[in-house]
């Protein structure tokens, strides 16, 4: 005997059907950066969003937090549970596979060693360049004022120092001097804000400040938003450049179930759209037609890595910005 059901009752019994399904809750992403990429990512964000939404039919929210890098990595290990970390330097993602959070091969999983934009650091100074500022040995000049970040807490000030320490290596040729140099710099830093918004935040809205010196992408942000009329932009004869790289939190996304979106967000940041999104926010993309087509903004300057020039990360960070180390000594003969 077959059974015949009304459309009422069909209709009750989808209805029942899709009440009794687990709810799909929308995923989330927390992406755990620095300082000075806010702005990036807010732009970023949507491009991605659209684009896994075609591919998956999935929707997702991104979240962003911003702080002094070294900063962000420790308030990772403390857990805050970041889905992925963009860093401005290596250090504060190896210390997360120190602490068990991040893979040790994170560097292999991406192209260039994981790091999709490079920057530099330049000079910030008044309209005009009143103190006519011009090359690093300008800013241990008596009496002038130098806003930075605390190389302790902040990528953005650990690449001022370095920049600093490599540009008077460079002139010198030795270590002595070079301490004698940045030593000199430190003591004409008025204050220590902990990241690089911070210090942008000294030197354009409480005014102190001669110089300040940050990265690229920020000094040309600043220029541009308050109207190209306060500040210019001065490239010194050698600077640093600054690989930004990026990482999967594998403890966190295996633990939430989001690795598949947190490895698409970092892999789109290589695409051709995150390339363009970055060189419009003066960040160098690597995409070598990418960098070529702003190639007017991005004016030639001579560099170095930390790679090449310093012996690499782990024997900086051990030399100048362990407990004890050069940094430590030179803030202390400061004070």
């Amino acid at each position: 005997m077959s059974i015949r059901l009304t459309p009422l009752v069909v209709t009750a019994l989808i209805s029942l059907l899709i009440a009794s399904q687990p709810a799909r809750a929308e995923t989330t992403l927390l992406n755990v950066s620095y300082d000075v990429s806010r702005e990036l990512y807010k732009d970023i964000n949507p491009g991605f969003i659209a684009a896994w939404k075609t591919k998956s039919g999935e929707t997702l929210t991104l979240n962003q937090s911003h702080g002094g890098s070294s900063k962000q990595a420790g308030a990772v290990i403390g857990g805050l549970e970041a889905d992925v970390i963009t860093m401005n330097q290596s250090p504060d993602i190896d210390i997360l596979v120190n602490n068990g959070l991040v893979a040790p091969d994170w560097r292999k999983r991406l192209p260039n060693d994981a790091a999709p934009y490079t920057t530099t650091t330049v000079f910030l100074v008044r309209k005009g360049n009143p103190k006519a500022i011009k090359d690093w040995s300008d800013l241990t000049r008596e009496g002038l004022q130098v806003i930075v970040p605390n190389p302790k807490t902040s990528g953005n000030g650990r690449y001022t120092y370095l920049a600093a320490w490599g540009y008077a290596l460079n002139k010198s040729g030795n270590e002595a001097a070079a301490k004698d140099f940045v030593a000199k710099l430190f003591a004409n830093v008025p204050v220590l804000d902990g990241g690089g918004r911070g210090a942008t935040t000294t030197f354009t809205q409480r005014g102190i400040g001669d110089v300040l010196v940050t990265f690229e992408n920020e000094a040309v942000l600043l220029d541009k938003e308050l109207g190209g009329d306060q500040f210019d932009i001065v490239y010194p004869s050698l600077s640093i450049e600054a690989a930004a790289p990026v990482a999967v939190v594998d403890k966190v996304a295996d633990k939430r179930g989001t690795r598949r979106q947190a490895e698409a967000y970092l892999q789109y940041l290589f695409s051709p759209e995150g390339q363009e999104v970055i060189a419009k926010h003066h960040f160098r993309p690597r995409n070598e037609s990418i960098l070529a087509k702003y190639a007017a903004r991005f004016p030639a300057i001579k560099t170095f890595t930390v790679e090449d020039r310093l012996g690499g990360w782990e024997a900086v960070q051990k030399t100048h910005f362990a407990d004890g180390g050069i940094y430590d000594q030179i803030i202390l003969t400061k004070r």
